[in-house]
Order: structure tokens, then C-alpha cells, then sequence
């Protein structure tokens, strides 16, 4: 069968990669055709636009490149139409994709399937009369998603989470000792503090810079390294730090350093999962401009008290959430001290940690829903 993906971003790519290989053990003849981006590539089939062309966020960045946002959908909705896919996959990425969903299902009989819901839980809930009508068919990697669709009458699959199985494989397949990490990186034997400040430019620009700055009080025990987006080349986050002098970055492998880190500042979204899935104890981080009036409306249009998916799949504050107005340099040093120090406020944080991997479940997410998805297509072939 011929499978179109969409994905938007770095964990799209990530997560859409692994379900592609599941298709191919289940379906031999599997072809691809995509936006997204080199893990995916990897895997096979022919890649349209990479995704870091489309990772816009903000309302002024989105603002201003709405033109190539909007050309790169015409795109897609063309490209779709003209290789007739069996189905079209969508991986996250609401804002675009949802319009797709609803371009095909007006223009097209190809079936919809959505990887990875839409966060409709957290904000505009109104969308899921859009993926009701144009979604025929969606996979939740979320444990407590399943309710929330059950109670707008619209029933989903819930497959487990591909976190899981990213980290598995990596921990069975590419794990390596410290002493090996830090000598092919050129290291120093100190403990290391991870800091992990998103995927998009934007993102990085923001948080980077205070993260660091926190983080530089505890160099005399610990070393700090950066975790790198791909895509993003060094001297990007050297220009964000004005060139600090203690930068130390990895590239692709993120995993590689959570797997040695003693602890973590984290931008919130499928890094925070990551983290706790590594066990490795963590404050979120994530700064706004504006941040009071972010904070403002946080707390009165978001549906949910939480934005970091340990906390939220938790059901309470595990790990501490410094956002918008709480994003400083005092807070995260002192959220990072607790964290490395108080042995009792790390033991409880790890105790959550193991709470929410049993909360998930087992790997094989994307092996599971492979097969689903081709039980699917074929229920409802003619």
C-alpha cells in the first residue's frame, strides 16, 4: 500500500520514522511519500519538503511566514491528490495538518488517519468538531486522551506511547558507558547537567540563554551540555549565547546524554516524556515574552493545569513547571539545586517517574499501531 505522511517537527519525525518501519514489517509492499524529515528519510520512500521549511511557532513568526506556510499546504494538498495515496497519516502538528484533513476530505475519498493527537484537550477543544468530521481514524499515544474522546462521543485508538519504544531500542541497541560518551565527545569526567532547550529556533533563542546562565552556578561540580536539534548547525547557539565560552553541544544525540545526565532543564513537550523515561530528574522550562500576561492567560484558557505531559499523564506537579512569569534565572537555580542535592525531593521525583512508565505501558506503540492501521484500511476497503 502507499502511505503519505505529514509531520511538522523534530518528534514527528522521530515517532513517524519508527511507524514506518513498523508498516514495513507488516506490509512488505509499503511505499512512502512524506513532509518531514531525515529519520524518516532514513527509512525510505521520498521525502517533498523537510520539516524544518514548515516549523514555524509563535503568532508572529507563524504571522509572518504565512505565505510559505500557505504555499507549502498547496503543496502537500496537490502532491497528495496527484501520487493517490491509501491513506494519508497525519503526525501532530494541528495547525497544519487539521487543514489538510480538511482540503482531502472535501477533494478526495483518501482515508485520514491522525498520529499522535491534536492537544485539543489543552486548548481549543472546539476542534474536535473538525477532526470528527474529517479524521476517519485516530491513534492516541495518551493514556488519559481516551476519556477525553469518549466524552465527546468519538472513539480512538489508544496504542501506547513511541517514547517508549524509542527509548527501549536505544537502551538494547545503542546504549554506551559515561567514560565511553565522554571521551568520543571530548568531555570531562564531571557529572553532567543536560540541557535541552527545544527543537525550533525560536525556542532556543528563548531559553537557551537563561538556562545556561542558571545552570553556570553548579559548573564547579557539574559540566553542562546542550542537547542540538537537528537541522540547527553550532554556531546558530553560539550566537545565541554570544559565544559563551563553555558551550559544549552533542548533535543526534540527545538520547545518548539524558542516558548520562544527573539532571535536566527541558523545554516542555515529548522531551519532558523523554526524560522521566530516562529517569533522569528535570524542571521544565520554558520562557515567554510578555510572561505575566501569558501566565494570565494560561490559567484561563488552557483546560488542563499543566503543559508538561509527565505532570499532565501524572495528574499532579511531579516535576516543576518555571513558565511564562516563572521562567528565571533565581527559580530554575533553585529548582536545579533541589534537583542535585536534596536527596529526598530526587527519590520522590524518580518514585513519580516509575508511577507514570507502568501509567504508559509497554513498548510496541508503533508496532501496534502499524498493524491497527492496516486492519483499518483493509475493514474498509470496497
Amino acid at each position: 500500500m502507499k502511505y503519505y505522511l505529514v509531520v511538522g517537527e523534530a518528534s514527528g519525525d522521530l515517532h513517524a520514522s519508527n511507524l514506518m518501519r513498523a508498516l514495513k514489517e507488516e506490509d512488505t509492499e509499503a511505499e512512502f511519500r512524506f513532509f518531514g524529515g531525515d529519520l524518516m528519510s532514513a527509512v525510505g520512500g521520498t521525502k517533498v519538503k523537510h520539516y524544518n521549511e514548515l516549523a514555524y511557532m509563535g503568532f508572529i513568526p507563524v504571522l509572518t511566514h504565512l505565505p510559505t506556510i500557505f504555499r507549502y499546504m498547496d503543496l502537500c494538498e496537490r502532491d497528495i491528490l496527484a501520487w493517490r495515496p491509501n491513506v494519508v497519516i497525519l503526525v501532530d502538528y494541528p495547525g497544519f495538518n487539521l487543514r489538510i484533513a480538511a482540503y482531502l476530505k472535501k477533494h478526495s475519498s483518501v482515508p485520514v488517519y491522525y498520529y499522535i493527537s491534536p492537544k485539543i484537550w489543552a486548548w481549543k477543544e472546539y476542534r474536535i468538531k473538525y477532526i470528527k468530521r474529517d479524521v476517519d481514524e485516530l491513534f492516541s499515544i495518551l493514556p488519559f486522551e481516551v476519556d477525553f474522546y469518549d466524552k465527546h462521543q468519538y472513539p480512538i485508538h489508544y496504542v501506547g506511547n513511541p517514547c517508549v519504544d524509542a527509548v527501549d531500542e536505544f537502551k538494547r541497541c545503542r546504549a554506551e558507558s559515561f567514560d565511553s560518551f565522554i571521551m568520543h565527545n571530548g568531555f570531562s569526567d564531571k557529572p553532567i547537567i543536560a540541557l535541552l532547550p527545544g527543537s525550533r529556533r525560536q525556542e532556543i533563542r528563548d531559553n537557551l540563554p537563561l538556562m545556561l546562565e542558571a545552570a553556570s552556578s553548579f559548573e564547579e561540580d557539574y559540566q553542562l551540555i546542550v542537547a542540538g536539534a537537528p537541522g540547527i548547525d553550532e554556531s546558530f547557539y553560539r550566537d545565541c549565547t554570544e559565544g559563551a565560552a563553555s558551550l559544549r553541544l552533542v548533535h543526534c544525540q540527545t538520547y545518548g546524554l539524558l542516558q548520562q545526565a544527573a539532571a535536566a532543564l527541558v523545554t516542555s513537550g515529548t522531551a519532558t516524556l523523554e526524560t522521566c523515561l530516562f529517569r533522569v530528574p528535570q524542571a521544565v522550562c520554558y520562557y515567554t515574552p510578555v510572561g505575566k500576561v501569558i501566565a494570565w492567560l494560561r490559567r484561563h484558557i488552557l483546560k488542563v493545569p499543566y503543559i508538561s505531559l509527565v505532570n499532565l499523564i501524572a495528574g499532579k506537579e511531579v516535576v516543576a513547571e518555571l513558565v511564562a512569569d516563572k521562567m528565571r534565572v533565581a527559580n530554575i537555580r533553585s529548582e536545579l539545586k533541589s534537583i542535585l542535592y536534596d536527596t529526598t525531593y530526587r527519590r520522590t521525583m524518580l518514585e513519580e517517574y516509575d508511577r507514570i512508565i507502568c501509567l504508559i505501558g509497554e513498548p510496541g506503540a508503533s508496532r501496534r499501531a502499524a498493524r491497527q492501521m492496516i486492519a483499518c484500511l483493509k475493514s474498509n476497503c470496497p
